[in-house]
């Protein structure tokens, strides 16, 4: 194991950020011996927590609010780590290494964390600030649509993206009528190839999902509160709630403002350094280099934010920099388990194993006789192979990965 300097163990640090990212990085740079002070700031009222459940099993009421907490709210106090809710920061000084806070704070820093995540893209339409208008990021907008949520009330979700088509998956499983509009010509088109959008159309339409492509949203009507949406091709519908899911912006604010590198998000390198030596970035609001497909990208995802809270540790208590990981997501609808490996950028073709009407099929973007790729929909055997055998660069047999009588680990060339 390597020996831990020991500047680097009573190090000031101050993390920005309570989410995901920043309450991991806080447990990781304990785990690895670090002794000093630790400050972690987050703007919400809560302390770190998990996301992915507010679209799925929050609205749902299937789980209780401890229950998405990453750690006990006793570990902070027990582990020494000063964490800050409710509170956010007004500016960094990075020649004196201070962050100035709301509360009037200026808290010195040896080393700096910024974790402050990614926001909700809004949209500037007539009436988009109208009462029963939502978003979904925080705990407090997903309890916000749980409220509005509730049998035979009608909610219209904007943005066909993952977090759309969850919530829009929640919202029938409780009984609401849910008309979801999408301006691009199919679901997910950004982000999922047509197979995968064309199963996902499918399932969501047999949930009685009413889904509009090729529309977008023009206005929000209503006198004090939602009443009605207006399209771009004149149509009207009535509705109680509004779920705008376009997408979100990466919280680089601070760091733009005090002149660091940004482009999308605070550029970082493999062990989650910015531009400035003291300065480390992680999670959403970063964008980062993968270097299973030579790109730089910002990811929003919890595998992406733990991975890079390991890098920044590793690397402030000067550790070996661990193993880069094939980047992977997860999406949950219905019965619908859908695990997805790798980034298909540079693909010459796809090749489909199992068949969508099944229910259980994956299809793989291929580079040549590599996967760069992977969408498994309850087909966990095919995520987990393709997972490893992008992170090995591994050469593999077509006829095989389409054949699902032959294993994940026959279909290696």
């Amino acid at each position: 194991m390597t020996s831990v300097p020991a500047s680097a163990v009573d190090d000031r640090i101050v993390v920005i950020g309570a989410g995901h990212a920043g309450g991991a990085v806080a447990g990781f740079l304990r785990q690895y011996g670090h002794q000093g002070p630790i400050a972690l700031i987050g703007h919400e009222p809560l302390p770190p927590y998990q996301r992915p459940p507010l679209s799925k099993a929050w609205l749902k009421g299937e789980v209780e609010a401890d229950d998405l907490l990453l750690k006990p709210l006793s570990w902070y106090a027990e582990n020494h780590v000063d964490l800050m809710v409710d509170t956010g920061v007004t500016a960094i000084d990075r020649v004196a290494r201070t962050v100035a806070t709301t509360d009037g704070r200026r808290l010195p820093y040896d080393q700096l964390i910024l974790a402050m995540g990614a926001r909700a893209r809004s949209l500037s339409v007539p009436g988009a600030g109208l009462p029963g208008v939502l978003s979904l990021r925080t705990a407090a907008d997903a309890e916000a649509l749980k409220q509005a949520l509730a049998p035979g009330r009608r909610l219209v979700v904007v943005g066909g993206g993952y977090v759309g088509l969850e919530a829009a998956a929640s919202a029938r499983a409780l009984g609401v009528d849910v008309v979801l509009i999408e301006r691009e010509t199919r679901l997910l088109a950004r982000v999922a190839s047509e197979p995968l959008s064309r199963f996902f159309h499918a399932r969501h339409t047999a949930e009685g999902v009413e889904i509009l492509n090729g529309v977008e949203l023009a206005a929000v009507e209503g006198d004090g509160k939602v009443e009605a949406v207006l399209l771009s091709d004149g149509r009207r519908l009535a509705c109680d709630a509004v779920l705008i899911g376009v997408g979100a912006l990466p919280n680089d604010d601070l760091a733009r403002a005090c002149g660091m590198a940004c482009a999308d998000g605070v550029i970082v390198d493999s062990q989650a350094r910015t531009d400035d030596p003291a300065v480390f970035a992680i999670g959403d609001v970063t964008r980062r280099p993968l270097p299973h497909h030579d790109l730089h990208a910002r990811l929003e995802s919890v595998p992406s934010a733990l991975e890079q809270a390991k890098q920044a540790a590793a690397a402030i208590l000067g550790r070996p920099a661990p193993a880069p990981e094939t980047p992977w997501f997860w999406s949950d609808q219905y019965d619908l388990k859908l695990q997805i490996a790798g980034l298909p950028h540079g693909a010459d073709r796809q090749v489909t194993r199992g068949a969508p009407s099944s229910g259980a099929f994956a299809v793989f973007h291929l580079k040549g006789d590599r996967i760069l790729a992977v969408e498994a929909v309850n087909s966990p055997a095919a995520f987990m192979g393709a997972r490893a055998l992008i992170g090995a660069q591994a050469a593999v047999v077509a006829e095989r990965l389409a054949d699902p009588d032959h294993s994940m680990k026959a279909v290696a060339a």
